[in-house]
């Protein structure tokens, strides 16, 4: 009896078999079970039951609001009542040739730069050395992530409070013989910025700095080894595989930083208020938007320089994910890169 012979009826059926012409014919295989009907029905509705709530959330809170300032940005409107007073783009004209909207849009733009500038080496190296096994690991990592924590307006009325003519570090420096650097840090254009800078570093550098030491950790550690064991530097390990691995972490981190950048607000009105930003050199469009907006009772305009500000963000971030995070979204989506 031969191996054929000895299975069951049902799968002698399917396979190869002979054929008198001594040619070989393949029996297909049983069709394929149908899914049931329902069942596609119910993975609609499972999907819209987890999907629903969320998009109900992102309707009513960003596509709303959106479409309404939109709205209101065609209209001379004081903020209540039905808008009638029809300007058209008027508005966005008069954004677009403001000069001080100039200035807070070239503001935002030093911001982003500066940010990407100053934050990301000075992480890029406290994560690298905090990620080594050392004295005290724990603790730094907390320290450094405390200042993102902390409430905005806490971080901006505390500096404000240091910084000013009076304030502690002018006093700190003149205590060390160093009363010469002493000098108003907040309404001096040429350093009102670089002030602002500093303290968005210090505010912001903890985020960063955990956001790279999570990236390490999915770095194996046999890749640095075996650079070791071959003769590599500390260094050379850094630049040659750390860094490029740690790649997508960098460039989610600067996409971010980016965004944060464009829509910065609260720490600039706290410390130099509506009045003192635009002369010191650190507007921002937000600021802006909120001066010549709620401030000034010009609720329509105001409203224009929101849809302005989003679709500045907007197209930011497009071109971001367009250029720079694509081969990241691709691998991800199709478990490789390009």
């Amino acid at each position: 009896m031969t191996v054929r012979e000895q299975l069951p009826q049902g799968q002698r059926s399917s396979g190869p078999r002979s054929t008198a012409g001594g040619g070989v014919h393949v029996t297909p295989p049983p069709a394929a079970r149908r899914r049931p009907r329902g069942s596609s029905w119910r993975n609609r509705l499972e999907i819209a039951v987890l999907t629903g709530p969320a998009l109900l959330v992102f309707i009513a809170f960003v596509i709303l609001p959106v479409v309404a300032a939109a709205y209101y940005g065609f209209f001379r409107w004081a903020g209540y009542g039905v808008p009638t007073q029809f300007v058209g783009l008027q508005n966005y004209l008069t954004i677009l040739q403001d000069p001080t909207f100039l200035d807070a849009l070239k503001h935002n733009a030093i911001i982003v730069v500066l940010s990407l500038v100053l934050q990301g080496p000075i992480a890029i190296l406290l994560a690298l050395l905090l990620n080594r096994r050392m004295r005290g690991q724990s603790v730094i990592r907390v320290l450094i992530f405390v200042p993102y924590v902390i409430s905005e307006v806490v971080v901006g009325t505390g500096w404000s409070l240091i910084l000013q003519t009076s304030g502690a570090l002018n006093d700190a420096l003149r205590g060390i013989g160093l009363g010469g650097l002493a000098t108003d840090w907040l309404s001096n254009p040429d350093i009102a910025i670089w002030t602002l800078m500093g303290i968005i570093t210090w505010k912001y550098i903890g985020f960063a700095v955990i956001l790279f030491l999570a990236g390490l950790q999915g770095i194996p550690e046999e890749l640095t080894e075996a650079a070791s064991i071959d003769g590599a530097t500390f260094w050379q390990i850094q630049r040659r595989i750390t860094l490029p691995l740690l790649g997508p972490t960098i460039r989610i981190w600067a996409f971010l930083s980016v965004i944060g950048a464009l829509q910065l607000f609260d720490l600039v009105y706290i410390i130099w208020g509506q009045y003192v930003a635009s002369t010191a050199g650190t507007s921002t469009m937000a600021t802006y938007l909120v001066v010549n907006g709620r401030n000034a009772g010009s609720y329509g305009y105001g409203n224009a320089v929101a849809v302005v500000l989003f679709l500045i963000s907007l197209i930011v971030a497009l071109v971001y994910q367009r250029f720079v995070l694509r081969r990241d979204t691709e691998g991800a989506l199709t478990g490789k890169g390009r």
